[in-house]
């Protein structure tokens, strides 16, 4: 029976019983939403997307971004059809220790280009991809980098903010391969999208200078020829609005948003598959047709890629210095960077975040693929020198390496991953530390990711000032730092700023979140204080020491431990004798060996103070019950930083003063 069904509706129907068997098997899955993108994602995948069959990870292929990540039997299906992954794999779908988890993830799964289900930010992601293609064609050259993003989206990631923002930057920058499949079948989890959005899309994305097109999404043709005329497309980027049925396919459930978050039931499947040409007795069948029909361009896209390999070889024997200069640092790895370093006066008072962007000056020569910038933060996250002297990326200029991200933090956070995951670049964000909120999911999925994406969060305190409340970060150093496989790096002082972006910049599949401050803080002697730079890299260290065993171990981070300094110096004046220590990094000290750590906190010495400005709680770990820590545990006020220091506690004085009454009161 199947081989009296056209080929192109034999794959498509295929697609749709892979899809109902994986999530019925599974008990759990997204099948409505899947179905409807069916006849897309046959077409794209079969007749246009550029890859190679042999290699998932080609670097010139087209990259496809499923942004709603819930129809992961829809991609699976794909990977299925295209041979990366067994039928074995499809019947573990979302089952332990598969490589078909519920969501995709990067990594895990070949031929899956971004961990995504978090509405909207496989769009931005997809954004983000697109900047680093058009930059890197623009150096390297068409016959290098040359090739489309598409992605994959529902009406929830539309209705995520994110979208319209990182669309409004992707109109901007004019990001001509870019192609956005627009899955618009009018349901959603919790019902009719009508109960919800009365957006005009195709109105909204014209506006943001897209290039629209809407269609029939269960007609092929017109599914082919919009994507033709998106791939034609120079300084637009596309959007196609495929209006379509949910659960397209299904024998009685055609149209009902309960087949977005539940699997059929076996009785429909059965008959859904008989209406299909398919044999409703047999799970995950794949019809030789459909197979052969699906891969029928292999021979042409492994040429393709074989063809890529040879030219460029040709193009490296043949090059001119820049492009060999650029082709060795876009494939020198991070772990290997060569990173020239400024120099600071001892005593000289620097702000941390002033001390980033010296750095920054520095880098911009040393990292030519160094791309990024900061949410309209430019002057105050000191990246204005760098923005000045790389040019500003878009449309006119694609060499240029400053993204002006405008006030969109969640949408530079996301697009930063975006170029993380297509790879050439190392991207890098920046904001105040306060606004990390707004940066925080998509945070948490570089570190999901394994992306080694630089954050860079200015302000980080009360020391604020006037600025108030709303302004004055509290709890967010010590949320970051609940994020698993996220490096925190609070530094004490340009040299320990210098000694922590080394560090980051060098990571290879971790992000890293520095926290700066707006206030200077002196810049400590590498003279005196010589194991620095060891200490650093392994997140905490002894900054100071005493002869013989301390009365107690003071701990701090960022602009504290200058004040810790100050402290101890009065304490010490008494006759007390302490071990200061810096911590830049928590993450990183919690990955050294249990020795080193009771090296540095000597667990006889049960007297410790930890000085933090933000949140206490974290602290206790290392002080124990025995121990103090000195905190906030609430929000700031407007007031000049001095003002607010003495009120809340963090001058030396005061530190003195509490530690001299819990450990040394007569």
């Amino acid at each position: 029976m199947a081989q009296q069904i056209a080929p192109d509706q034999l794959v498509v129907n295929t697609l749709r019983g892979l899809i109902m068997d994986a999530s019925r098997a599974a008990n759990s899955g997204h099948p409505g939403g899947a179905m409807s993108s069916a006849d897309f994602a046959a077409v794209l995948y079969s007749e246009f997307l550029n890859y190679d069959p042999d290699r998932a990870n080609w670097f010139n292929r087209d990259r496809f971004v499923l942004s709603a990540g819930h129809e992961s039997a829809l991609l699976y299906g794909l990977l299925h059809l295209a041979g990366f992954i067994s039928r074995d794999d499809l019947t573990e779908f979302r089952q332990l220790d598969s490589i078909t988890p519920g969501h995709p993830e990067v990594g895990m799964t070949p031929g899956v280009e971004a961990t995504t289900g978090p509405l909207g930010q496989g769009f931005a992601m997809a954004v983000g991809m697109a900047v680093a293609e058009t930059f890197l064609r623009a150096k390297l050259g068409r016959g290098v980098c040359e090739h489309f993003t598409y992605a994959l989206a529902g009406d929830g990631d539309l209705q995520e903010p994110i979208v319209l923002s990182a669309a409004n930057l992707a109109g901007l920058w004019g990001l001509g391969k870019l192609i956005v499949y627009y899955d618009s079948n009018k349901m959603q989890l919790a019902g009719p999208v009508s109960r919800t959005d009365k957006a005009d899309y195709a109105k909204i994305f014209a506006a943001l200078g897209w290039h629209v097109q809407q269609v029939d999404g269960h007609d092929r043709d017109q599914i082919r020829t919009a994507i033709k005329r998106a791939q034609g497309q120079k300084k637009k980027p596309s959007l196609i609005i495929g209006h379509t049925v949910m659960a397209k396919g299904s024998a009685t459930r055609e149209g009902d948003f309960g087949t977005h978050g539940e699997p059929l039931s076996p009785e429909e499947i059965g008959a859904s598959k008989i209406r299909m040409g398919l044999n409703q007795s047999v799970a995950f069948e794949v019809p030789e047709l459909a197979r052969v029909t699906f891969q029928a361009r292999f021979p042409e896209l492994k040429k393709r890629a074989r063809a890529w390999q040879d030219a460029l070889g040709r193009k490296i024997k043949n090059a001119d210095a820049e492009f060999l200069a650029f082709w060795k640092a876009m494939n020198t790895g991070r772990g290997e960077l060569d990173l020239p370093m400024p120099s600071f006066e001892p005593g000289k008072k620097v702000a941390t975040r002033q001390a980033w962007g010296a750095c920054l000056n520095l880098f911009k020569d040393a990292l030519p693929t160094l791309v990024g910038g900061s949410a309209d933060l430019d002057p105050s996250n000191q990246t204005a020198k760098f923005r000045d002297a790389v040019g500003i990326f878009g449309a006119e200029n694609p060499t240029g390496r400053n993204l002006s991200f405008g006030v969109r933090e969640f949408p530079m956070a996301a697009i930063l991953n975006g170029l993380a995951l297509h790879g050439g670049v190392i991207p890098f964000g920046a904001t105040f530390l306060t606004f990390s909120d707004y940066c925080r999911n998509a945070i948490r999925m570089s570190a999901l990711q394994k992306l080694p994406v630089l954050y860079v969060f200015t302000h980080d305190s009360f020391h604020v000032g006037e600025d108030g409340p709303t302004h004055q970060p509290i709890e967010h150093v010590a949320s970051l730092r609940l994020i698993p496989g996220l490096l925190d790096f609070r530094p004490a002082d340009a040299n320990e700023t210098a000694l922590c972006l080394g560090i980051a910049l060098r990571q290879t599949c971790t992000p890293s979140c520095l926290m700066l401050t707006r206030q200077g803080l002196p810049v400590l002697d590498p003279a005196k204080y010589p194991g620095m730079a060891e200490g650093v890299a392994k997140g905490g260290y002894v900054l100071k020491d005493c002869d013989g065993t301390p009365d107690a171990i003071l701990i701090s981070t960022g602009s504290e431990v200058s004040l810790v300094l100050e402290a101890a110096a009065i304490l010490e004046a008494e006759g007390h004798k302490f071990r200061v220590v810096s911590m830049p990094s928590v993450a990183l000290f919690e990955r050294q060996k249990q020795e080193y750590k009771d090296a540095v906190l000597p667990p006889a010495v049960r007297a410790r103070v930890a000085v933090e400005a933000g949140r206490p709680e974290g602290w206790y770990r290392y002080v124990g019950l025995d121990g103090m820590v000195l905190g906030l545990d609430h929000f700031g006020e407007s007031a000049p930083a001095a003002r607010l220091a003495e009120k809340y506690g963090f001058t030396a004085p005061t530190v003195a003063r509490k530690i001299r009454e819990r450990y040394f009161a007569k």
